[in-house]
Parts: C-alpha cells; sequence; structure tokens
C-alpha cells in the first residue's frame, strides 16, 4: 500500500520540475495533500463498495488463493526491510517486476560496497501533536480516481486475506462488506486528519496475535498507545535505528511466510488448489499487489470452467433388489438394467461442456449415433433414389406401349395407373364365398401389420442398439440455458433416429421451471418422459419397451 500511494504522490509531486529542484519543504507538503486527498478517495470508494455489498467478492477469493496472496505480501515486506538491515538507500520502484528491481538494487549495492559510511540509520524526529482537519483537494479527484478505485480493491483484498486466515485459526467468520465499510470510514476519516491510505498490516496483526490478542480491546489499547506516542512519547524513538523496526517485522513474518509449506500439502491432497496458489504467488510477486490479484482471481474462474469440462461421465446400475443406481464401473455389484442405458454426469450442462456431455453421452453407450444416422440417411436417400428412376422407366415404358399400338387400338393416355390395376382386377375378379372373403381380408391385414417398416434399421440391414431406452440422471444440473437446451433436443432426435427413446429423471424444480421457460418441452418431448428419480424411469421403460431384436449386432464391432 506505501509503495502504491508512494507512485502516486511522485508522479504529481515530483522531485524535480523542468530540470530544476523543488524546494523540500513545498515538495513535502504537497505530497500530503495529495496522499491525504487519495485518502479520502479511497474511503469514499470503499464505503460506497460495502454498501451496495460488493463484498461477494471474497466468495472467489478461495482458500489456496488467499494462502498464495498472502504469503507473496509476506515476501513483498519481507524484501522491503531488506534496506533499512543492511542499511542502504535505494530508489523506489513500484508496479510489475518492482519486487526484482529491490533484490536487484540491493544486491548490487551491498556487494559492490557502494556505501562507503557505514552510518545506522535511525528513525529520526517525530513531529508531536495532531494535525488539525484539512479539507480534501476536490480539484485532484480527477487525476486520482483510477489509483484511488485500485488502491481501495487491493486494500479490502489484502485486509479480508488476513481476517480469512485469522478466522480459520480462531474459528470465527467475516463480515465481508462490514470490512469494507469500516475500512473505508478509517481512510475517510484519516484523509481529513492528513493520513494516507491504509489497509491490514500484515506485521502488526501477527504481532498482535502473537502476544495474545484477540478482541477489539487489543486494537483499542493499541490506539491509545499510538496516541500517546503521537502527542508526547514521540521524541523517545527518534534515536531507535530502523533496522531494529525491520528485524521485529521480519521476525513476525515468520507465520506468513511458513505457508510456502502450502506446496507440499496442496500437492498431495489437490493439485489443482496448488496450480492456483503457484500462479497467485507468482504473479503477485511479479506484478505486484494489484495486478497480481486480478491475475489469480481470473485464473480461479477459468479454473472452474476447465474443471466443469471435465466432469466424471458414469453409466449407471442397478444394486440388486433396490432402487439405488451406482457407476457400474465403481460398484461391482451394480448392474446395467437389460434394454435400458442410465447415464450420468457430475457437472452441470452448459455452454461451456455441453459438446463434451453428449461425446461422452454417445461414446458411453457404446453406439456409434452419429455412423449409424448418416448410414441410414444415406440408404433412404439411394432408395428414393431408386423409386424415382424405377417410377421413370415405367412412364416411359407406357408411353412406349401406347405410341405402338397408336391406330390398331384406341387408348386413353389420360388414364391413371389406378384405373387400369382397377380393370385388371374386375377383370381377374372369381366368385368366391363371404366366408373365404373374410378369411383372405383378415390374413392379408395380419400380414400387413408385421410386415416392415422399410425405415427401421433392420430393414435397411444396419446394427440395431442392444437397448431400446436411454435414461439421463440430470440431478447434478443446477440450470440450463439456451445451448443446454438444444443439446438436450438434439440428443432426443439422434436416439430417436436410431430407434431409442429417451426419458429424463430428477430434475430439480427449479430446472424444470428453466425447461419450461426455454420452451423445450412440446408435442414430440412432453412431461411423460420426466421422471422424479432414476428409478422410476427405468421401471417405466421396462414397461413401455421398443421392439430389439432377437440376436442384437452390437454397433462397436463396426
Amino acid at each position: 500500500m506505501s509503495v502504491m500511494v508512494g507512485s502516486v504522490t511522485e508522479s504529481l509531486a515530483p522531485q524535480t520540475l523542468n530540470d530544476s529542484t523543488i524546494n523540500e519543504t513545498t515538495r513535502d507538503a504537497e505530497r500530503v495533500r495529495v496522499a491525504s486527498t487519495l485518502s479520502v478517495l479511497v474511503g469514499l470508494f470503499q464505503v460506497g463498495l460495502g454498501l451496495i455489498h460488493f463484498g461477494f467478492l471474497v466468495t472467489y477469493l478461495s482458500e489456496p488463493l488467499v494462502r498464495g496472496y498472502t504469503t507473496a505480501a509476506a515476501v513483498q515486506v519481507f524484501v522491503s526491510q531488506l534496506k533499512y538491515v543492511f542499511g542502504l538507500h535505494l530508489s523506489s520502484h513500484s508496479g510489475p517486476l518492482s519486487l526484482i528491481y529491490l533484490i536487484g538494487a540491493t544486491g548490487i549495492s551491498y556487494g559492490m560496497g557502494l556505501k562507503h559510511i557505514f552510518g545506522v540509520d535511525v528513525v529520526g524526529n517525530i513531529s508531536a501533536g495532531l494535525v488539525p482537519p484539512v479539507a480534501p483537494n476536490t480539484q485532484l479527484f480527477s487525476k486520482l480516481v483510477g489509483s484511488a478505485f485500485t488502491i481501495a480493491v487491493v486494500g479490502f483484498a489484502i485486509a479480508i486475506s488476513l481476517g480469512k486466515i485469522f478466522a480459520l485459526r480462531h474459528g470465527y467468520r467475516v463480515d465481508s462488506n462490514q470490512e469494507l465499510v469500516a475500512l473505508g470510514l478509517s481512510n475517510l476519516i484519516g484523509g481529513i486528519f492528513q493520513c494516507f491510505p491504509v489497509s491490514c498490516s500484515m506485521s502488526r496483526s501477527l504481532v498482535q496475535e502473537s502476544t495474545g490478542g484477540n478482541s477489539q480491546v487489543a486494537g483499542a489499547i493499541s490506539s491509545l498507545f499510538i496516541l500517546l506516542i503521537i502527542v508526547k512519547l514521540g521524541e523517545l524513538f527518534r534515536d531507535l535505528p530502523k533496522a531494529v523496526l525491520a528485524a521485529i517485522i521480519i521476525v513476525n513474518l515468520k507465520g506468513m511466510l511458513r505457508q510456502l509449506s502450502d506446496v507440499c500439502s496442496f500437492w498431495k491432497a489437490n493439485q489443482a488448489d496448488l496450480l492456483i496458489w503457484l500462479v497467485t504467488f507468482a504473479a503477485t510477486i511479479l506484478l505486484n499487489l494489484d495486478l497480481g490479484l486480478m491475475v489469480s482471481v481470473v485464473f480461479s474462474l477459468l479454473l472452474v470452467v476447465v474443471r466443469t469440462q471435465m466432469p466424471h461421465y458414469s453409466i449407471l446400475g442397478q444394486v440388486p433388489d433396490t432402487d439405488i443406481y451406482r457407476d457400474v464401473a465403481e460398484y461391482s455389484e451394480a448392474k446395467e438394467v437389460p434394454g435400458v442405458k442410465v447415464f450420468r454426469s457430475s457437472a452441470t450442462v452448459y455452454f461451456a461442456n455441453a459438446d463434451f456431455y453428449s461425446d461422452a453421452l454417445k461414446q458411453r453407450c457404446g453406439v456409434d449415433v452419429d455412423f449409424l444416422i448418416s448410414q441410414k440417411k444415406k440408404l433412404l436417400k439411394k432408395r428414393e433414389q431408386l423409386k424415382l428412376k424405377q417410377l421413370q422407366k415405367e412412364k416411359k415404358l407406357q408411353k412406349q406401349a401406347a405410341s405402338s399400338k397408336g391406330a390398331s387400338v384406341s387408348i386413353n393416355v389420360n388414364t391413371s395407373l389406378e384405373d387400369m390395376r382397377s380393370n385388371n382386377v374386375e377383370d381377374c375378379k372369381v366368385m368366391v364365398s363371404p366366408g373365404d372373403k373374410m378369411e383372405d381380408a383378415t390374413a392379408n391385414g395380419q400380414e400387413d401389420s408385421k410386415a416392415p417398416d422399410g425405415s427401421t434399421l433392420k430393414a435397411l440391414g444396419l446394427p440395431q442398439p442392444d437397448f431400446h431406452s436411454l435414461i439421463l440422471d440430470l440431478g447434478a444440473l443446477s440450470f440450463v440455458d439456451t445451448v443446454c437446451l438444444k443439446s438436450l433436443k438434439n440428443i432426443f432426435h439422434d436416439f430417436r433416429d436410431i430407434e431409442v427413446e429417451v426419458y429424463m429423471a430428477a430434475c430439480h424444480s427449479p430446472v424444470v421451471s428453466q425447461l419450461e421457460a426455454g420452451h423445450f418441452f412440446d408435442a414430440s418431448i412432453t412431461k411423460k418422459h420426466l421422471f422424479a428419480s432414476v428409478h422410476d424411469a427405468v421401471t417405466f421403460a421396462l414397461q413401455h419397451p421398443r421392439p430389439v431384436p432377437d440376436s442384437p449386432v452390437s454397433v462397436t464391432r463396426l
């Protein structure tokens, strides 16, 4: 926070202007005015964000992210104290890779002995008394608004990260919006008294925890001591070496630096969390706290999306004599119900994984659905072409016959084929008894009913799936989008093309409402295809099977 504020003050109140050195007193007064105005603006942002419940951002700060972020911040603080330990005077850097420049300058300066006078830096004079309140310079708001918002978010991130760590240690819950308002009021009121923007101090918080401070009373007592020092006792710390303060800070950082051991624990427990920790740590070290926080949050959200794209897909089987269905690959007692496939995904289906869901479904069912549909379309198209050619050939023969008979036989060319067939039937009519007519008609009707449809897989010579029903266990769905709706409809249409009926089971009420709002149900897909449980859907599917050949051919052998 100090480095970020310092970069703003140095840009608006530089050391030199037009190659001429500015008076030190005037420069410092201007920097104080810039810093105090920045503090007021930061406070306004934080109070406003707290009132609109911007604290929901905390939900995106997972424990690995917070631990990686605070560990990197501890490293930043540790490195920033090295110049006081070694008594070095270094120019400040801010922005990406600023930590690397610090480290580099320290190594060069100390290794080459650039500081010949080994004087020990001390705290120096501390002004006694309180500064009177001063109104902020509103003319600077337009120049400070971008930096103020960034500092407000970073300050909140630091405070809430440390707060969550202490909350986990001591078993309480942090109200993120309350923290925002409290932090904002501190900066808002402090800015009026010429303070610069502040946040939670990692080193002082760790010192307070290590000394047993567990409540607001500890903070109140610390504030009283600070007030006493400001008013009267400041001069006692004038000769205190800065190296001593740096040593106190570094020693109390050991708790945060111990979090480097998280690498081993996350490697054993969850490697995805380890990846979040490493990315957060590296981004915060290299890009500083503001950009590092942004990169780590975005990376965490992207990782969530990637993980939902690769859920666990399974075919379910029934545990004997129960209504329980489990993954047949994991439970040896679970057996698939003959003629029925039950498919489940461990994640919700939405635009990012809808295609993966469909592909996994077709793969796990053991049926090359797309191949069967394409072959079926080709054969039906070929059959239609043959019928068309045969019809054209018949018409051509009729025309030739009519022209050859010409003068000898008078034939009405406009007589339809149906009329000719009816005439032939009348000519060939024979007398039979009424009983014989009934028997003949009944026999013909039975033969027609048993005659296979020419468009079925069996009639086309294609292999049929070894199951007649597919049940989609949608219990994992928490919402549906338009892509999910279209994907489910395509599943219905594709499997019906290969003579498999599709049912849905275990949908939650909000999901059903979203299906209705998206006009998913129609004449072909009705709510009769929706069941409260997988067992209900299996029972219905077994009672309404579609015709399955006696010796089914497995499509996987094609």
